[in-house]
């Protein structure tokens, strides 16, 4: 080999390879050498860096997220008891030190409308979430109808279509009961395109995008409705408790929700499943809701949909529930103050808006006057305005008889907008339906007056006549009216069968025939005189 590589011309090459190949042999060794003695602890370093719990956020802070301008807004999370926490945003640095219970919160001070901002929180570890923008955020909660879909809604392809909007950010909270407070969710903002807006709350997608056609700021929508749902679920179980008519309520809740087991909710969705792959047929069986985890359980949806965003930074909140309640409508009257002050004084924001859609018309209509429990329902829901801060959505005429889920969405969002617009924005939209206000009975008639009538005055949409009045004399029996406009905002009211009018009542029943409005398109709100 040595000859032929010589012979090659290759030997004095090979000698030099030789020398530095020892050398490198050399090198190599010494360099290792050293390494080993710098890092001989790394290991244990690493174990020890890997002990400390990393500071963490919980999902309602995620890239894409809206905070709400012109406040402070709280930041939380975990960490290592005693970590240092920084969380820096647009210029500022706000620290702390997480807790002995492995929680920090920092309030960051109000932010310049826009974006995209970047939110770094450093602790152990560091985290940093991008495209976050600054505007009006908003929580979009109740039942089905504030659940329902845009992609089940009127319009829908149309509306999907154009739902380009970038400005406006969403994110929906899984329906999660629990009877203990849940901190977290799997769930994250995304702007809004018409992929995401797939499954969204109609009525919360058309109100925030009429906001942000209006306000030209970025808009951040939080849907955690869960259709089904009782009001009773909304609240936490020791406030509830406070009171004695909701005994019998949480009584029955519990027991139901002792008797159900695994084993019992297994059989109800396999006979459910086996209903479904049979092609539908036969007698429907019950949705195999589960008492225990459900939408009607005392609690439950406080602390599984609301407890993991509470605290966090919004302008107000959006609420359309009442058809679960509606057979309790006594009980709905102080159930629902209760839940708007509860949600207030957990919230740590003070008295924020809270605005809600009145029920809408429902079932068959009635060929005389009758009582109905949603027409109670709807009395108790305008008796809440009482409380400061608060607005009714009047939507008497845009229910579906023969349907609770109504499909057009928007004129319900309209209506609400309409409360946040004139009350917060100061833009000069009219937002009140009108109310009865007095009643004056003269000669056999009963002239009633009511507020919140703009200047135009009331007027019989469709037809002249104005429909929709009962009247009732000492025996307390009503009978369909005759009415009529006087001026812009009196009814005089009247049947030739009663000469002493003692009440009135209007839109009373689950779906009354109604025809009275402002002239600002705003239908009349549903009322009685009496308390029968």
């Amino acid at each position: 080999m040595r000859c032929l590589l010589n012979q090659s011309g290759y030997g004095m090459h090979f000698s030099v390879l030789a020398y530095f190949t020892l050398e490198y042999i050399v090198f190599v060794r010494s360099y290792y050498s050293v390494l080993h003695m710098k890092y001989r602890f790394l290991p244990l370093l690493l174990i020890i860096t890997s002990s400390l719990q990393a500071v963490e956020l919980p999902a309602i802070f995620s890239d894409h997220m809206v905070l709400q301008r012109e406040q402070s807004n709280p930041v939380w999370g975990k960490g290592e008891p005693g970590e240092s926490v920084s969380v820096c945003i647009g210029g500022q640095k706000q620290e702390t030190t997480v807790g002995v219970d492995g929680r920090w919160m920092v309030r960051l001070e109000a932010l310049p409308v826009g974006g995209p901002y970047e939110l770094e929180v450093e602790g152990n570890n560091t985290l940093r979430l991008t495209d976050v923008m600054v505007g009006e955020v908003w929580v979009c909660s109740g039942q089905s109808n504030m659940q329902w879909s845009i992609n089940l809604s009127e319009d829908a392809d149309l509306e999907m279509a154009s739902a380009n909007a970038p400005s406006i950010r969403i994110v929906s909270i899984p329906n999660k009961g629990s009877q203990e407070p849940l901190d977290d969710f799997n769930a994250a903002w995304s702007v809004c395109s018409p992929i995401s807006i797939n499954g969204f709350s109609a009525v919360g997608y058309h109100f925030g995008r009429r906001l942000h056609q209006v306000l030209g700021v970025p808009i951040g929508l939080i849907n955690n409705a869960w259709g089904g749902s009782a009001a009773e679920a909304w609240v936490p179980r020791k406030v509830l408790e406070r009171y004695d008519r909701y005994d019998a309520y949480l009584e029955a809740s519990d027991a139901k929700a002792a008797a159900h087991t695994d084993a019992v909710q297994a059989r109800n969705e396999a006979r459910f499943k086996a209903w479904q792959d049979g092609g539908r047929k036969g007698q429907r069986p019950p949705w195999p809701n589960d008492p225990r985890y459900g939408q009607h359980r005392p609690a439950n949806l406080y602390n599984g949909v609301l407890n993991p965003i509470l605290g966090y930074g919004i302008r107000g909140v959006i609420w359309y529930q009442g058809e679960t309640n509606s057979g309790r409508p006594k009980d709905y009257a102080h159930l629902f103050p209760l839940l708007i002050e509860t949600w207030r004084k957990d919230w740590g924001q003070g008295e924020f808006p809270f605005y809600w859609a009145q029920l809408a018309d429902f079932h068959n209509e009635s060929s005389s006057p009758q009582d109905s429990t949603w027409a109670r329902l709807r009395d108790a829901q305008t008796s809440t305005l009482s409380v400061a801060n608060t607005g009714q959505a009047v939507i008497i005429d845009a229910g579906e008889g023969r349907d609770i889920h109504p499909r057009d969405k928007k004129v319900v969002a309209d209506r609400l907008c309409r409360h946040a617009l004139n009350k917060i924005y100061g833009i000069e939209v009219a937002c009140e339906s009108p109310r009865f206000s007095s009643m004056e009975v003269d000669d056999g008639v009963a002239l009633l007056t009511f507020d919140h009538v703009s200047k135009q005055g009331l007027y019989a949409f469709d037809v002249p006549e104005v429909s929709g009045f009962a009247l009732a004399g000492e025996d307390k029996q009503f009978k369909w009216a005759q009415a009529k406009i006087v001026g812009s905002r009196k009814v005089a009211v009247s049947h030739p069968e009663i000469a002493n009018p003692v009440a009135v009542r209007y839109g009373w029943g689950d779906n009354p025939v109604v025809n009275l409005y402002d002239r600002n398109g705003l239908p009349m709100t549903p009322f009685r005189t009496d308390s029968w």
